[in-house]
């Protein structure tokens, strides 16, 4: 079954940056008729940001039209509008680019970048940086990788041939190779293929794994002779994810008593602020391998950065 495509923004694009969306839910619940109040007690902390907009006509409807203090509260619908951006630290910047046509886009992601805005970075991420450095408003991920990630990042170029790639993608159609720096466990038997249930939900930072059907897969082998230093030893893995949950390299590699080296947040979430510079997390999307959709060509994609002990790259 495909998934619906979903409706265009009718706002544009504000110096590269998408406009908000807030779903209002199918059925209202506890606010006092209008959007205004909706909005005011999910968001309490925004309200004079938000009551701004309304005056200034810069919250819409699904077809552009501005609503005032008073629009009704329409059960299932959405409204839009551009958030003021937060003030951000400048995060490391360099995306170079490995491959593109007209319709598609690979960049070297570096560690510490987030993919798509999320929380306090919005123009601090991949694909603001890139609408931005390019001027280019139409480019959308493909997939995501973790802040924490480096690699290998695709991106459309091209809104009417996206569905496309993104097919690929939920056809698993597309071969994934991470490589990581992670824990020297003597006796571990690899190469193995991991197997679990994985979920994650907004009450924890932490992905888990749960009973139930299986739904996260990774094959797991070793890459190389293990290493010592003053934290540990260590060895190199390379990792096939034949699922996409989230935070599925990780959490599995942590279930095998492997944790990937530097991680905050497995096997136990470190307190905030205490990640050290030039210490990131040793996992890398390695390579990527497709067959275009339009062009019908094989392609091999693979990073230009390295993992080691210190490696900041």
């Amino acid at each position: 079954m495909r998934r619906r495509r979903p409706a265009p923004a009718p706002l544009p694009l504000r110096d590269g940056v998408d406009p908000v969306r807030v779903r209002l839910p199918a059925a209202e619940t506890g606010s006092p008729g209008t959007v205004r109040g909706y909005l005011l007690a999910r968001f309490p902390s925004s309200a004079p940001e938000l009551e701004e907009l309304f005056t200034a006509g810069g919250i819409v409807d699904d077809d552009g039209r501005p609503l005032g203090h008073d629009a009704p509260f329409r059960p299932g619908g959405s409204v839009w509008y551009h958030r003021a951006l937060p003030e951000e630290p400048e995060l490391p910047g360099d995306l170079p680019v490995l491959f593109e046509d007209e319709w598609l886009l690979a960049v070297d992601k570096p560690h510490g970048l987030p993919t798509t805005p999320r929380g306090g970075f919005v123009a601090q991420s991949a694909l603001v940086k890139l609408r931005r450095s390019r001027r280019e408003d139409r480019l959308s991920p493909l997939h995501r990788l973790d802040r924490g990630t480096a690699g290998v990042l695709l991106l459309s170029r091209d809104p009417a041939t996206r569905g496309r790639f993104q097919t690929l993608f939920q056809e698993r159609a597309v071969a994934k190779e991470y490589e990581a720096v992670a824990g020297h466990r003597p006796g571990l038997r690899l190469p193995r293929l991991v197997e679990s249930r994985i979920v994650k939900d907004s009450t924890s930072l932490q992905a888990r794994e749960v009973p139930g059907p299986v739904n996260a897969r990774t094959a797991v082998e070793g890459a190389g002779p293990p290493f010592s230093d003053a934290e540990g030893t260590w060895a190199r893995y390379a990792l096939r994810p034949e699922t996409g949950r989230t935070h599925q390299i990780r959490v599995h590699l942590a279930g095998l008593g492997i944790p990937v080296r530097h991680d905050p947040l497995y096997p136990e979430v470190r307190p905030a602020g205490t990640e050290a510079p030039g210490r990131p997390l040793q996992l890398l999307a390695r390579r990527i391998a497709l067959v275009h959709p339009v062009t019908g060509e094989p392609l091999v994609l693979e990073s230009r950065r390295t993992l080691g002990p210190g490696d900041a790259a």
